[in-house]
């Protein structure tokens, strides 16, 4: 991908910043139904599902100003002490970003680029659990701003535990 370089540039005055969406793609995905078809019986009895979602995230700098920021999703459904589902999908993107200071910079790593990325993740997941026979199940948003604050007040205070979610 060539970059026109503008007089100012050439002068060297400052450029803008820039953030780019390049591609949205899915990396890995997997489902499960360990205990069908005995688990699609019991999915109407007294036992009701238990649902957790446990999420991740991780950035790898490509060079140039390209960064792929990858959202994992693991959801996990129980049903008693039986799996009934397991539906896992790694969510990326690449996004040029170029410009910004190192705190706005690990913003639209930590926030802007998962809030991009979830309605993909969430909309693999929903499909993937209908695909197997259960009922529909629809992810509820997530304020990946809040998880970054949350991230980086951990980070100074050394604690520094995985983002799990129930419902």
């Amino acid at each position: 991908m060539a970059q026109e370089i503008t007089n100012d540039q050439a002068n060297g005055q400052a450029s803008q910043p820039q953030l780019v969406m390049q591609k949205i793609y899915v990396k890995d995905v997997s489902f499960e139904a360990p205990n069908a078809p005995q688990i699609f019986q019991e999915i109407d009895e007294k036992d009701q599902p238990q649902v957790q979602l446990n999420l991740g995230q991780k950035a790898s700098d490509l060079g140039n100003n390209l960064y792929e920021v990858v959202l994992s999703l693991t959801l996990t459904c129980t049903i008693g002490q039986r799996t009934a589902y397991l539906a896992e999908v790694e969510q990326a993107g690449l996004f040029g970003i170029a410009g910004f200071n190192e705190m706005d910079h690990a913003g639209i790593i930590g926030s802007y680029c998962p809030n991009l990325l979830f309605p993909y993740a969430r909309q693999v997941i929903s499909s993937l659990v209908l695909e197997g026979g259960f009922p529909p199940f629809l992810l509820q948003p997530i304020n990946f701003d809040a998880l970054f604050a949350e991230q980086q007040r951990r980070a100074m205070g050394g604690d520094d535990a995985p983002a799990t979610l129930n419902s």
